[in-house]
């Protein structure tokens, strides 16, 4: 069965508009209430966002039976060691609800995060490649680590994690190369093609060269909304508020559908074989959220096949 999920912003624009970190911990509750799987938060610091570790660490504490995770972390962005710790304390602290998605960052517009990091943005698929094989080494108690970027002679010793092997990591990216490393590195799969062809294709490559299970997911970025003109300019206000760009050029980049639940609900199926749909609120308007969020459910109740 397919499991649905809420994005919780968690970035200066809705801050700004009036949001409060604590009210973002109770949506993230009220999402558990309504019957939704998981909550995520993302992760950069282009927009000045709260930080995910410790938001995820306040919804663990609020919650019991939802799926915590980052939608996507930049790993590089962080001392490797220590985010091993904080995602084991995580793991730990949630009973192992705990799933990271990660991403090497986005050309053109993730450099200057890196350069904040004092982080290379060279070879920084490598980098994130390595990280994760670091994070599952000291997880599992390894002694010392040694890749094609990160070396280190001795590790520190972690407390066992709540499953062996640690929270499962899926890869954020969608290029031909990455298809390639999901199968082979990763535990899921976390893209947001605008074609849905280029899903079902996408996992297909995936599966014929996987060597190890991989869960296929999606970033869906929804308003539902039964007045179509009024979806149309508040997704345009969305896109301009959020990228700085108009809807027509995000949409050419990743998955947004506006729509009456039922028209969400009719092209999220058009993403066959997804087993986790991660669904992020086009707008940074604390009113329109907080309207929006039993939507997100209607429209996960219809794709369950329930009334």
């Amino acid at each position: 069965m397919t499991n649905y999920g809420l994005v919780v912003p968690t970035y200066q624009p809705i801050l700004d508009a009036g949001r409060t970190a604590p009210e973002l911990v109770d949506a993230a509750v009220e999402a558990e209430r309504l019957g939704l799987d998981s909550v995520w938060v993302g992760d950069t610091l282009a927009r000045a966002p709260l930080d995910a570790f410790t938001v995820l660490g306040a919804f663990a504490a609020r919650t019991s039976r939802v799926t915590l995770g980052t939608s996507a972390l930049l790993p590089a962005l962080r001392n490797p060691l220590l985010s091993a710790n904080q995602l084991l304390s995580l793991d730990l602290l949630s009973a192992g609800r705990l799933t990271v998605a990660v991403g090497a960052g986005f050309a053109g517009r993730s450099e200057p995060e890196f350069a904040f990091a004092g982080v290379p943005w060279e070879r920084r698929r490598a980098r994130l490649d390595d990280i994760v094989a670091l994070w599952r080494a000291a997880w599992s108690g390894a002694s010392s680590f040694h890749g094609s970027v990160l070396h280190y002679d001795s590790l520190p010793s972690f407390p066992a994690p709540h499953r062996p092997g640690g929270p499962p990591v899926w890869l954020a990216a969608y290029t031909p190369g990455a298809l390639e490393r999901v199968g082979r590195l990763y535990d899921g799969w976390l893209p947001y093609p605008p074609d849905p062809a280029d899903y079902v294709s996408g996992l297909a490559t995936i599966r014929g060269l996987a060597s190890r299970p991989v869960t296929p997911a999606l970033f869906a970025t929804v308003l539902v909304e039964d007045d179509a003109e009024r979806g149309r300019v508040l997704l345009e206000e969305y896109c301009v508020t959020n990228y700085g760009r108009p809807a027509s050029f995000v949409q050419g980049i990743q998955m947004q559908v506006t729509g009456s639940a039922a028209e969400v609900a009719a092209q999220l199926r058009r993403y066959e074989g997804a087993e986790h749909v991660l669904l992020r609120i086009a707008s940074t308007d604390p009113k329109v959220f907080d309207e929006q969020l039993p939507r997100l459910a209607e429209v996960a109740a219809l794709l369950r096949g329930r009334p």
